[in-house]
């Protein structure tokens, strides 16, 4: 096992494409995007009712080795500063799986 740190990400899908350009300038290795997504927070309700997509939110969630991860606030919180969204970094543990091959 290793350590890594998972990164989480939601915000509005207009800057989808610049959060996973900062990510991949980071060079986190993979991502994953879950598209209109809603909720809660302390700036309110955040609804799927809207009729265009281009006003969705998005969840991006991805795993980082522990060292890149200055790099990938660096590169994320001027995008999250200006245009809103939220970011939270915890630990995990990567479990590798060993594939046999026959």
């Amino acid at each position: 096992m290793q350590s890594v740190k998972r990164i989480e990400i939601m915000a509005s899908s207009v800057e989808l494409n610049k959060i996973l350009a900062g990510l991949d300038k980071a060079e986190v290795p993979g991502y994953t995007v879950i598209h209109n997504v809603s909720g809660k927070s302390d700036r309110g309700t955040i609804s799927e009712d809207f009729a265009l997509n281009s006003l969705d939110n998005v969840y991006v969630i991805a795993f980082c080795q522990v060292e890149k991860l200055e790099a990938v606030i660096e590169k994320l919180s001027p995008i999250l500063n200006k245009f809103g969204g939220a970011c939270f970094v915890s630990d995990a543990m990567q479990v590798a799986i060993v594939r046999c091959v026959s």
